[in-house]
């Protein structure tokens, strides 16, 4: 099983299916998406997979800076909804329980562990991690973005959370004011619209706008650029930064999205017998197919 790992010299490399773990080079880990087939759609499988790359490169003591990347044309689609596993075919990470219980309650448990708190964990690594995003970015794609420290964008990439179609607050790690501004993450989640690269940057949420060529190793670069800061002074200012964050209220705004997420999962139960709203698919890819 995939799931709670950890660290050890010698020990082999886990069997993972869904991503790649490169290892570490001048100080850099670096982790990529790999169902480029399914552009990079997050199933529990990778989930669960990537959380273990983390626990590698957090325990790996050569490794100072973590790169985030994807293979093919598009850094996420969001999460895969043709996922049939169950929770419990994986090793759980936090102390939520009740996944099996019917209703809300095992739904909520399911979402806190996979969504929320993964996202949690994975925002407070104590090393920097870098965003190597290219093509599109939607919905759940942004949840494994914005726990990064940076984000460095191709400049055809974009950023859309469309989910509203479906019923619901947005996605899960409900950062959207945190990381574009108040307005424009209404905008943002209003009209289902992408915002590109270069808004984005003018926003604050992308630190670095490059030529799709050059991403890789422009990302490269900065990542070992950072790596030849000491490891204790990294961990002190993100955690300095994470903090200031924190004390301005980002943690308990979270927690109350997630649970007016789950108002909009039991409302569509309550009209459509599921968790999400089914003309949501139809409105977004007729929204697609007008660009």
């Amino acid at each position: 099983m995939v799931g709670d790992s950890k660290f050890q010299k010698g020990a082999g490399m886990p069997d993972f299916k869904t991503i790649r773990y490169e290892g570490v080079t001048n100080g850099v880990a670096r982790i990529v998406l790999s169902r480029e087939k399914a552009r990079n759609a997050q199933d529990k499988a990778m989930t669960y997979e990537l959380n273990e790359a983390f626990d590698l490169a957090a325990q790996d003591d050569e490794a100072n800076v973590i790169v985030l990347a994807a293979d093919g044309p598009h850094f996420s689609s969001g999460h895969d909804l043709r996922d049939r596993s169950k929770i419990t075919d994986f090793d759980t990470v936090s102390n939520w329980g009740g996944f099996s219980k019917p209703g809300s309650e095992g739904s909520m448990a399911v979402e806190q562990e996979i969504y929320l708190g993964m996202c949690w964990r994975w925002r407070n690594l104590p090393k920097p991690i870098i965003a190597e995003v290219q093509g599109k970015v939607i919905a759940g794609g942004l949840m494994l973005v914005w726990v990064c420290d940076m984000i460095i964008a191709s400049d055809d990439a974009t950023f859309a959370d469309p989910v509203v179609a479906f019923g619901v607050n947005g996605v899960e790690y409900f950062a959207h004011p945190w990381e574009v501004g108040v307005r424009k993450a209404k905008e943002m989640l209003f009209t289902g619209e992408p915002v590109s690269a270069e808004e984005a940057k003018s926003l604050g949420m992308v630190n670095h706008v490059v030529p799709r060529d050059e991403l890789t190793q422009f990302t490269t670069d900065m990542a070992e650029h950072i790596a030849e800061r000491p490891s204790m002074g990294l961990k002190l200012a993100k955690q300095s930064v994470n903090q200031m964050q924190d004390s301005q209220g980002l943690w308990p705004a979270l927690q109350a999205a997630m649970s007016l997420q789950q108002l909009g999962h039991a409302n569509n139960y309550q009209i459509h017998n599921m968790a999400v709203d089914p003309k949501g698919a139809e409105i977004i890819m007729a929204q697609a197919k007008k660009k």
